[in-house]
């Protein structure tokens, strides 16, 4: 009975300490999305952020974990408005598209509502176990995220967010269907104060 006692007081911790890092990840997650948005607001100008939440043990060097969990270090890959080459493609009520040097080419498209459409995909480089890679990713049939536009009524520049879980990624290179991820991947970001760039 002891002993079936301690299994069940080590399964609720265990499930609590679970919780306790999804909440801690979701909230460093927008906090930082949040800072730098701050930040680049203040100079003026349009911003944004883009941040690929890559899993905290898949393909990580053991020794970058702890960082991770603790909010020390980026889940993965991210770029913004001061990224080399960054650039706003096309911004719409249903579109997004934003790039940048380095294998940047971020498309989100949405129905009406503003829930996740066919046609998005996110290309972005990331490392596994230290290998360089780029991956082209692309939301599920039936998509799980969003995307949320505000059009400001005075100099039409727009606001807003994003949110897609990825379940199937290419390898740019090869063209082949990546292994990984093996579980979906939250990719989000944050916007302000965009136009379509015709530079």
């Amino acid at each position: 009975m002891k002993k079936l006692l301690i299994i069940i007081i080590a399964l609720v911790l265990l499930g609590g300490g679970a919780v306790l890092l999804r909440w801690r990840r979701d909230r460093v997650s927008a906090s930082q999305i949040s800072a730098a948005m701050s930040a680049a607001n203040a100079t003026g100008g349009p911003a944004f952020e883009v941040k690929v939440e890559a899993p905290m043990l898949s393909g990580r060097p053991p020794w970058e974990v702890p960082g991770v969990i603790l909010g020390l270090s980026e889940r993965g890959p991210r770029f913004d408005q001061t990224s080399s080459g960054a650039k706003v493609i096309n911004v719409g009520k249903d579109r997004l598209e934003l790039n940048a040097d380095g294998g940047w080419n971020i498309l989100i498209v949405a129905d009406g509502e503003g829930r996740i459409a066919s046609g998005t995909h996110l290309q972005f480089p990331i490392k596994l176990g230290n290998r360089p890679l780029n991956f082209d990713c692309r939301p599920a049939d039936h998509p799980s995220g969003h995307l949320i536009t505000n059009t400001s009524a005075n100099s039409g520049e727009i606001d807003g967010s994003f949110f897609v879980d990825v379940v199937t990624c290419i390898t740019t290179k090869s063209g082949k269907t990546a292994a990984w991820p093996y579980e979906p991947l939250k990719i989000r970001g944050s916007f302000s104060g965009l136009t379509n760039d015709r530079r």
